[in-house]
Order: C-alpha cells, then structure tokens, then sequence
C-alpha cells in the first residue's frame, strides 16, 4: 500500500497540494477526479517523484520519505522500480518497434532474458488486442494503439501499481474506448492502479476508490458509490457538469 501524509507543493504563487493524506490499496483501483488545474496530475506524479512537494511523507513498502529532506537518486529509483507510469502522450520510442518498445525495460532494466521477455511481450500484446502490431513502429499505429502499447510496456514490468495520467484525454471517443477496454481488464485482474480522468462513466465502473480534489484540497476520499451517491452539493455539481445531467 502507498500511503501519503501531509503533502504540500507550492508553485510560486499558487499552491498546488494542501496538506493531503490519503492512502491507495493494493490490488485496487483509484481514481483521481477534480476540475481542470485542482492538484489532481501534481498529486499523481508526486508519488514518482516527477514533481517534488516541499512538505509531506510518503510509505510504500521499505520505502519511506520525507519529502522535506533531501531525496537520493537511489530513493528515486526505488520508487520508479515498483512503479510505472502512463502519459498522455505515449512516450514511445519512435525508432524502435513495438516489440522492441516492450522488451526494452525487462531487458535492459530488469535484465530479464531476451528471448523470454519476447514471450511474455508477445502475451501481453494478445491481451491488449495488439497481436497483430509486434513489428510495427509507432508512427503507423492510431492514438488509441499507441496508447495500448504504453500500457503494455508498463505491464511487461511487473509494477506493483501503475500511474496514469489522463491516459485517453488525447483520443476521439471511438478510440478511448479501446484503451478504457483495456484498463478495466487489467483492474479486473487486481493490478494496482491510479487514474487521473475526466470520464465519469469510466470512473464510476473502474474506480475501487475516488479521490475528489479541488482547489489542492483533497474533498473526498472514499468508495466509488458514495462519491455517485453523495449530498455534497459541490461534488453533485461537478459530476452533474461532467455528465450534462442537466441539460
């Protein structure tokens, strides 16, 4: 389990995190949600250290820091060696095929057998509906596509939990649902994840837990059926807005 205490980011005039704690199970999916420029992404990439609050701890296993002292490169990597995240944007190794792309960290990183890691590659790009693009480079792939090749590069590390940042908030829906297809299989596989969306319907079929933050304030922290049940009138609103309830 990840857990966080009393994180805190500041950048220059605006405070992005205030003082959120919050944990995320294992073998769970959680969900980030909250209007444009509320904390949600700085949230979600304080937990690999992409960004680095000023305040706070953080625990995941042996691994515990305070983010207030000074963090070694070695810390670093630790975290980055049980997590995995996902872009927007993909991220892909545009000279590189497919399944290059793949077997790229478990060889290199990992130091996993070539021939094995092609294996396991081949496997995961089956269960990501992708069996047939193993030797095509990214350029000729669609959003969508490429899309599932970053997943499946993330799950052919072996992550304990995978980070994902508005991981379809570049695609047409057609193509999102591919991807969206793909992630609630893995979830039902009890993969840890976390999700920063906007699809509220996603959320509401994926997320074992929601986190509502606004304003760099985490205002729910809950299961998914409370958040969709919710009296809070702020947190009606929001989802009222997202789903045109009220149009």
């Amino acid at each position: 389990m990840i857990k966080i205490e009393k994180l805190d980011k500041n950048y220059a005039e605006h405070h992005a995190l205030k003082d959120i704690s919050t944990a995320f199970p294992d073998h769970q999916t959680t969900v980030i949600l909250g209007p444009s420029g509320s904390g949600k992404s700085t949230l979600l990439r304080s937990l690999n250290l992409l960004e680095r609050p000023e305040s706070g701890k953080f625990d995941f296993g042996d691994i515990h820091i305070d983010y207030s002292q000074p963090i070694s490169d070695a810390t670093t990597l630790d975290v980055r060696r049980h997590t995995e995240m996902v872009f927007q944007q993909f991220n892909l190794f545009p000279h590189l095929t497919v399944l290059q792309n793949i077997i790229e960290g478990p060889v290199h990183v990992l130091k996993h057998d070539k021939d094995a890691a092609t294996k396991e590659a081949h496997e995961i790009l089956t269960k990501v509906g992708l069996a047939d693009k193993a030797d095509v480079y990214p350029s000729s792939l669609s959003g969508g596509q490429a899309q599932r090749v970053a997943i499946a590069r993330s799950l052919a590390m072996h992550p304990e939990y995978i980070f994902l940042d508005e991981p379809t908030s570049a695609l047409d829906p057609e193509l999102e649902l591919e991807v969206l297809k793909v992630l609630l299989q893995i979830a039902k596989e009890q993969q840890s994840m976390i999700i920063v969306t906007h699809n509220m319907a996603f959320a509401q079929k994926v997320a074992d837990k929601i986190l509502f933050v606004e304003n760099g304030q985490l205002l729910f922290d809950g299961p998914t059926a409370e958040f969709f049940n919710t009296d809070n009138e702020r947190i009606r609103n929001f989802v009222s807005a997202m789903t045109f309830q009220d149009l």
